[in-house]
Protein backbone atom coordinates (compact mmCIF):
# COMPACT_ATOMS: atom_id res chain seq x y z
CA UNK A 1 0.00 0.00 0.00
CA UNK A 2 2.85 2.38 0.71
CA UNK A 3 4.14 2.11 -2.89
CA UNK A 4 0.68 2.75 -4.37
CA UNK A 5 0.17 5.81 -2.17
CA UNK A 6 3.61 7.12 -3.17
CA UNK A 7 2.73 6.72 -6.86
CA UNK A 8 -0.59 8.51 -6.35
CA UNK A 9 1.22 11.35 -4.60
CA UNK A 10 3.28 12.13 -7.74
CA UNK A 11 0.28 11.97 -10.11
CA UNK A 12 0.43 15.15 -12.24
CA UNK A 13 -3.06 14.64 -13.62
CA UNK A 14 -5.48 14.18 -10.70
CA UNK A 15 -9.09 13.52 -11.61
CA UNK A 16 -12.05 14.88 -9.71
CA UNK A 17 -15.31 13.03 -9.25
CA UNK A 18 -17.84 13.62 -12.01
CA UNK A 19 -20.40 15.15 -9.63
CA UNK A 20 -17.81 17.65 -8.39
CA UNK A 21 -17.14 19.08 -11.87
CA UNK A 22 -18.92 22.32 -12.77
CA UNK A 23 -19.54 23.20 -16.42
CA UNK A 24 -20.40 26.73 -17.52
CA UNK A 25 -21.33 28.46 -20.75
CA UNK A 26 -18.28 30.70 -20.59
CA UNK A 27 -15.99 27.66 -20.25
CA UNK A 28 -17.64 26.13 -23.31
CA UNK A 29 -17.02 29.36 -25.26
CA UNK A 30 -13.37 29.43 -24.17
CA UNK A 31 -13.02 25.75 -25.17
CA UNK A 32 -14.38 26.42 -28.67
CA UNK A 33 -12.10 29.42 -29.15
CA UNK A 34 -9.10 27.42 -27.90
CA UNK A 35 -9.96 24.54 -30.23
CA UNK A 36 -10.14 26.88 -33.24
CA UNK A 37 -6.80 28.41 -32.31
CA UNK A 38 -5.19 24.98 -31.97
CA UNK A 39 -6.56 23.82 -35.34
CA UNK A 40 -5.25 27.00 -37.00
CA UNK A 41 -1.82 26.61 -35.41
CA UNK A 42 -1.71 22.92 -36.36
CA UNK A 43 -2.39 23.72 -40.03
CA UNK A 44 0.23 26.48 -39.94
CA UNK A 45 2.85 24.16 -38.45
CA UNK A 46 1.97 21.43 -40.95
CA UNK A 47 2.41 23.86 -43.84
CA UNK A 48 5.70 25.07 -42.31
CA UNK A 49 6.92 21.46 -42.07
CA UNK A 50 5.93 20.54 -45.63
CA UNK A 51 7.40 23.75 -47.08
CA UNK A 52 10.82 23.38 -48.73
CA UNK A 53 13.45 25.98 -47.86
CA UNK A 54 16.82 26.72 -49.46
CA UNK A 55 20.32 26.93 -48.02
CA UNK A 56 23.03 28.96 -49.78
CA UNK A 57 26.69 27.97 -49.76
CA UNK A 58 29.73 29.43 -51.52
CA UNK A 59 32.88 27.76 -52.79
CA UNK A 60 35.62 28.30 -55.35
CA UNK A 61 34.50 27.60 -58.93
CA UNK A 62 36.29 24.51 -60.21
CA UNK A 63 34.45 24.07 -63.51
CA UNK A 64 36.62 24.25 -66.62
CA UNK A 65 36.19 23.62 -70.31
CA UNK A 66 32.45 24.19 -70.34
CA UNK A 67 30.50 26.46 -72.64
CA UNK A 68 28.41 29.36 -71.40
CA UNK A 69 24.83 29.41 -72.79
CA UNK A 70 23.35 32.88 -73.25
CA UNK A 71 19.59 33.07 -73.75
CA UNK A 72 18.51 36.30 -75.44
CA UNK A 73 15.10 37.65 -76.39
CA UNK A 74 15.16 41.29 -77.48
CA UNK A 75 13.12 43.66 -79.59
CA UNK A 76 14.52 46.56 -81.62
CA UNK A 77 11.44 48.63 -82.53
CA UNK A 78 13.36 51.03 -84.80
CA UNK A 79 15.69 48.66 -86.68
CA UNK A 80 14.22 46.37 -89.38
CA UNK A 81 15.39 42.84 -90.13
CA UNK A 82 14.94 43.32 -93.89
CA UNK A 83 17.66 42.95 -96.48
CA UNK A 84 18.93 39.47 -95.75
CA UNK A 85 18.42 38.28 -99.29
CA UNK A 86 21.06 40.68 -100.63
CA UNK A 87 24.73 39.85 -100.57
CA UNK A 88 26.03 43.31 -99.66
CA UNK A 89 23.80 43.77 -96.66
CA UNK A 90 23.30 40.15 -95.62
CA UNK A 91 21.77 40.96 -92.25
CA UNK A 92 20.95 44.48 -91.11
CA UNK A 93 20.94 43.63 -87.40
CA UNK A 94 23.87 41.32 -86.59
CA UNK A 95 24.86 39.42 -83.44
CA UNK A 96 28.60 39.22 -82.82
CA UNK A 97 30.68 37.82 -79.96
CA UNK A 98 34.25 38.40 -78.78
CA UNK A 99 36.08 36.76 -75.86
CA UNK A 100 39.35 37.42 -74.07
CA UNK A 101 41.17 34.80 -76.11
CA UNK A 102 40.73 37.05 -79.14
CA UNK A 103 38.13 34.88 -80.78
CA UNK A 104 35.71 37.01 -82.79
CA UNK A 105 32.70 35.21 -84.17
CA UNK A 106 29.68 36.21 -86.18
CA UNK A 107 28.29 32.76 -86.96
CA UNK A 108 28.26 31.17 -83.49
CA UNK A 109 26.84 27.83 -84.68
CA UNK A 110 23.80 28.33 -82.46
CA UNK A 111 20.09 28.83 -82.89
CA UNK A 112 19.20 32.49 -83.42
CA UNK A 113 15.96 33.64 -84.99
CA UNK A 114 14.72 37.01 -86.19
CA UNK A 115 11.11 38.10 -86.26
CA UNK A 116 10.12 40.98 -88.51
CA UNK A 117 7.78 43.39 -86.76
CA UNK A 118 5.52 46.04 -88.24
CA UNK A 119 5.04 49.51 -86.73
CA UNK A 120 2.45 48.10 -84.30
CA UNK A 121 4.86 45.45 -83.04
CA UNK A 122 3.07 42.53 -84.70
CA UNK A 123 5.07 39.73 -86.33
CA UNK A 124 5.15 39.79 -90.13
CA UNK A 125 7.84 37.20 -90.86
CA UNK A 126 10.61 35.04 -89.43
CA UNK A 127 14.17 34.25 -90.51
CA UNK A 128 16.83 31.86 -89.24
CA UNK A 129 19.76 34.09 -88.48
CA UNK A 130 22.65 31.60 -88.56
CA UNK A 131 21.90 30.82 -92.21
CA UNK A 132 21.82 34.54 -93.00
CA UNK A 133 25.10 35.20 -91.25
CA UNK A 134 26.69 32.40 -93.25
CA UNK A 135 25.74 34.27 -96.42
CA UNK A 136 27.21 37.43 -94.96
CA UNK A 137 30.61 35.81 -94.57
CA UNK A 138 31.04 35.86 -98.35
CA UNK A 139 31.18 39.68 -98.32
CA UNK A 140 32.17 40.56 -94.76
CA UNK A 141 34.21 38.92 -91.99
CA UNK A 142 34.94 40.79 -88.79
CA UNK A 143 38.17 38.92 -88.15
CA UNK A 144 39.52 39.50 -91.69
CA UNK A 145 40.14 43.25 -91.55
CA UNK A 146 42.44 43.40 -94.55
CA UNK A 147 40.02 41.58 -96.84
CA UNK A 148 37.17 43.72 -95.56
CA UNK A 149 38.95 46.98 -96.45
CA UNK A 150 39.92 45.67 -99.89
CA UNK A 151 36.30 44.74 -100.63
CA UNK A 152 35.12 48.13 -99.35
CA UNK A 153 37.55 49.98 -101.63
CA UNK A 154 36.46 47.87 -104.57
CA UNK A 155 32.78 48.61 -103.92
CA UNK A 156 33.59 52.29 -103.49
CA UNK A 157 35.44 52.45 -106.80
CA UNK A 158 33.04 50.38 -108.88
CA UNK A 159 29.88 51.92 -107.42
CA UNK A 160 26.71 50.21 -106.24
CA UNK A 161 25.05 47.84 -108.68
CA UNK A 162 21.32 47.82 -109.43
CA UNK A 163 20.57 44.92 -107.12
CA UNK A 164 22.23 46.66 -104.19
CA UNK A 165 20.42 49.90 -104.97
CA UNK A 166 17.11 48.04 -104.86
CA UNK A 167 18.11 46.54 -101.54
CA UNK A 168 18.97 49.95 -100.10
CA UNK A 169 15.63 51.33 -101.25
CA UNK A 170 13.83 48.42 -99.64
CA UNK A 171 15.61 48.91 -96.32
CA UNK A 172 14.90 52.64 -96.39
CA UNK A 173 11.25 51.87 -97.03
CA UNK A 174 11.23 49.48 -94.07
CA UNK A 175 12.72 52.22 -91.90
CA UNK A 176 10.11 54.68 -93.14
CA UNK A 177 7.34 52.18 -92.39
CA UNK A 178 8.57 51.85 -88.81
CA UNK A 179 9.50 48.17 -89.01
CA UNK A 180 11.27 46.56 -86.10
CA UNK A 181 13.09 43.34 -85.36
CA UNK A 182 12.90 40.78 -82.59
CA UNK A 183 15.97 38.61 -82.02
CA UNK A 184 15.85 35.53 -79.82
CA UNK A 185 17.71 32.29 -79.33
CA UNK A 186 20.78 30.87 -77.61
CA UNK A 187 24.43 31.84 -77.98
CA UNK A 188 26.93 29.17 -76.96
CA UNK A 189 30.21 30.90 -76.08
CA UNK A 190 33.41 29.86 -74.34
CA UNK A 191 33.46 30.08 -70.56
CA UNK A 192 35.78 33.09 -70.46
CA UNK A 193 35.19 36.82 -70.15
CA UNK A 194 34.00 38.52 -73.31
CA UNK A 195 31.13 40.38 -74.87
CA UNK A 196 28.41 40.02 -77.44
CA UNK A 197 26.70 42.89 -79.15
CA UNK A 198 23.82 43.61 -81.46
CA UNK A 199 24.42 46.30 -84.04
CA UNK A 200 24.59 47.21 -87.74
CA UNK A 201 28.31 46.37 -87.80
CA UNK A 202 27.60 43.62 -90.32
CA UNK A 203 26.91 46.27 -92.97
CA UNK A 204 29.48 47.48 -95.41
CA UNK A 205 30.42 51.00 -94.26
CA UNK A 206 29.42 52.61 -97.55
CA UNK A 207 26.10 50.77 -97.66
CA UNK A 208 25.41 51.80 -94.07
CA UNK A 209 26.08 55.44 -94.95
CA UNK A 210 23.74 55.23 -97.94
CA UNK A 211 20.97 53.75 -95.76
CA UNK A 212 21.30 55.86 -92.62
CA UNK A 213 23.32 58.84 -94.01
CA UNK A 214 25.18 59.10 -90.69
CA UNK A 215 25.60 57.08 -87.53
CA UNK A 216 23.44 59.38 -85.40
CA UNK A 217 20.41 58.24 -87.41
CA UNK A 218 20.79 54.63 -86.23
CA UNK A 219 18.28 54.13 -83.44
CA UNK A 220 19.24 51.22 -81.19
CA UNK A 221 16.23 51.54 -78.87
CA UNK A 222 15.56 48.11 -77.44
CA UNK A 223 13.45 46.06 -75.08
CA UNK A 224 15.05 43.11 -73.27
CA UNK A 225 12.35 40.53 -72.75
CA UNK A 226 14.76 37.95 -71.40
CA UNK A 227 18.50 37.67 -70.84
CA UNK A 228 19.89 34.74 -68.88
CA UNK A 229 23.05 32.67 -68.67
CA UNK A 230 21.54 29.25 -68.21
CA UNK A 231 18.31 27.48 -67.29
CA UNK A 232 16.01 28.97 -64.70
CA UNK A 233 15.55 27.59 -61.21
CA UNK A 234 12.88 28.41 -58.58
CA UNK A 235 13.31 31.92 -57.20
CA UNK A 236 15.85 33.17 -59.74
CA UNK A 237 15.75 36.85 -60.68
CA UNK A 238 17.37 38.06 -63.90
CA UNK A 239 17.78 41.82 -63.43
CA UNK A 240 17.57 42.75 -67.13
CA UNK A 241 14.29 40.97 -67.85
CA UNK A 242 11.67 43.53 -68.89
CA UNK A 243 14.23 46.34 -69.37
CA UNK A 244 13.17 49.00 -71.91
CA UNK A 245 15.50 51.67 -73.30
CA UNK A 246 13.84 53.92 -75.88
CA UNK A 247 15.84 56.74 -77.49
CA UNK A 248 14.15 59.94 -78.60
CA UNK A 249 16.04 62.58 -80.56
CA UNK A 250 19.51 61.11 -79.98
CA UNK A 251 21.52 57.98 -80.59
CA UNK A 252 24.36 56.22 -78.90
CA UNK A 253 25.82 53.00 -77.58
CA UNK A 254 24.45 51.02 -74.65
CA UNK A 255 26.86 48.98 -72.57
CA UNK A 256 25.74 46.48 -69.97
CA UNK A 257 28.53 45.32 -67.64
CA UNK A 258 27.58 41.89 -66.33
CA UNK A 259 29.15 39.83 -63.55
CA UNK A 260 28.18 36.19 -64.04
CA UNK A 261 28.06 34.04 -60.89
CA UNK A 262 28.23 30.25 -61.47
CA UNK A 263 25.38 28.57 -59.61
CA UNK A 264 24.32 25.03 -58.80
CA UNK A 265 20.75 24.36 -57.72
CA UNK A 266 20.29 21.07 -55.89
CA UNK A 267 16.69 19.88 -55.72
CA UNK A 268 15.29 17.89 -52.80
CA UNK A 269 15.29 14.90 -55.18
CA UNK A 270 19.13 15.18 -55.40
CA UNK A 271 18.94 16.40 -59.02
CA UNK A 272 21.59 19.06 -59.76
CA UNK A 273 20.92 21.96 -62.16
CA UNK A 274 24.06 23.88 -63.24
CA UNK A 275 23.24 27.45 -64.23
CA UNK A 276 24.35 31.04 -63.62
CA UNK A 277 23.11 34.18 -61.90
CA UNK A 278 24.32 37.66 -62.74
CA UNK A 279 24.39 41.25 -61.59
CA UNK A 280 24.57 44.20 -63.97
CA UNK A 281 25.38 47.87 -64.29
CA UNK A 282 24.73 49.90 -67.43
CA UNK A 283 26.22 52.87 -69.24
CA UNK A 284 24.97 54.93 -72.19
CA UNK A 285 27.36 56.84 -74.43
CA UNK A 286 25.72 59.31 -76.85
CA UNK A 287 27.15 59.60 -80.36
CA UNK A 288 27.82 62.99 -81.94
CA UNK A 289 27.89 63.97 -85.60
CA UNK A 290 31.68 64.19 -85.79
CA UNK A 291 32.24 60.66 -84.44
CA UNK A 292 32.82 57.74 -86.79
CA UNK A 293 31.59 54.98 -84.49
CA UNK A 294 28.22 53.31 -85.01
CA UNK A 295 25.63 52.74 -82.28
CA UNK A 296 25.30 49.28 -80.75
CA UNK A 297 24.09 47.40 -77.70
CA UNK A 298 26.97 45.71 -75.89
CA UNK A 299 26.78 43.06 -73.20
CA UNK A 300 30.21 42.77 -71.56
CA UNK A 301 30.38 39.82 -69.19
CA UNK A 302 32.94 38.50 -66.74
CA UNK A 303 32.79 35.36 -64.60
CA UNK A 304 33.04 35.29 -60.83
CA UNK A 305 35.56 32.81 -59.32
CA UNK A 306 32.98 31.90 -56.65
CA UNK A 307 30.27 29.29 -57.15
CA UNK A 308 26.98 29.58 -55.26
CA UNK A 309 25.31 26.31 -54.32
CA UNK A 310 21.60 26.51 -53.51
CA UNK A 311 20.29 23.38 -51.82
CA UNK A 312 16.65 22.52 -51.14
CA UNK A 313 15.95 21.06 -47.70
CA UNK A 314 12.95 20.02 -45.64
CA UNK A 315 12.60 20.31 -41.86
CA UNK A 316 12.86 17.10 -39.82
CA UNK A 317 9.79 15.34 -38.45
CA UNK A 318 11.18 15.64 -34.91
CA UNK A 319 11.38 19.40 -35.36
CA UNK A 320 7.74 19.39 -36.50
CA UNK A 321 6.58 17.35 -33.46
CA UNK A 322 8.51 19.61 -31.07
CA UNK A 323 6.96 22.79 -32.45
CA UNK A 324 3.51 21.17 -32.58
CA UNK A 325 3.65 20.15 -28.89
CA UNK A 326 4.85 23.62 -27.95
CA UNK A 327 2.10 25.56 -29.71
CA UNK A 328 -0.75 23.16 -28.89
CA UNK A 329 0.30 22.72 -25.28
CA UNK A 330 0.80 26.45 -24.87
CA UNK A 331 -2.63 27.19 -26.30
CA UNK A 332 -4.28 24.58 -24.05
CA UNK A 333 -2.54 25.95 -20.96
CA UNK A 334 -3.35 29.56 -21.83
CA UNK A 335 -7.06 28.87 -22.42
CA UNK A 336 -7.19 26.92 -19.15
CA UNK A 337 -5.64 29.84 -17.25
CA UNK A 338 -8.01 32.30 -18.92
CA UNK A 339 -11.00 30.15 -18.03
CA UNK A 340 -9.86 29.89 -14.38
CA UNK A 341 -9.33 33.66 -14.05
CA UNK A 342 -12.68 34.48 -15.56
CA UNK A 343 -14.43 31.91 -13.38
CA UNK A 344 -12.92 33.43 -10.21
CA UNK A 345 -13.84 36.96 -11.30
CA UNK A 346 -17.43 35.99 -12.07
CA UNK A 347 -17.66 34.01 -8.84
CA UNK A 348 -16.48 37.00 -6.77
CA UNK A 349 -19.06 39.27 -8.41
CA UNK A 350 -21.77 36.67 -7.78
CA UNK A 351 -20.86 36.43 -4.06
CA UNK A 352 -20.93 40.23 -3.65
CA UNK A 353 -24.36 40.45 -5.27
CA UNK A 354 -25.72 37.67 -3.06
CA UNK A 355 -24.44 39.40 0.09
CA UNK A 356 -26.07 42.67 -0.96
CA UNK A 357 -29.43 40.94 -1.49
CA UNK A 358 -29.26 39.24 1.97
CA UNK A 359 -28.61 42.55 3.70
Amino acid sequence: MGVKQALRAIDAFPRAEEHLLQKTKFSAFVSIVGLLIMVTLFLHELSYYLNIYTVHQMSVDSRRGENLPIHINMTFPSLPCDGSQYSLLAVLLSVDAIDMSGKHEVDLDTNIWKLRLNSDGHITGTEYLSDLVEKEHEAHKHDAHKEHHEDSDKIHLQGIDEESQNMIKKVKQALADGEGCRVYGILDVQRVAGNFHLSVHGLNIFVAQMIFEKSTHVNVSHIIHELSFGPKYPGIHNPLDGTSRILRGTSGTFKYYIKVVPTEYRYISKEVLPTNQFSVTEYFSPIHDFERTWPAVYFLYDLSPITVTIREERRSFLHFITRLCAVLGGTFALTGMLDGWMYKILESFTKKNSRTIVR
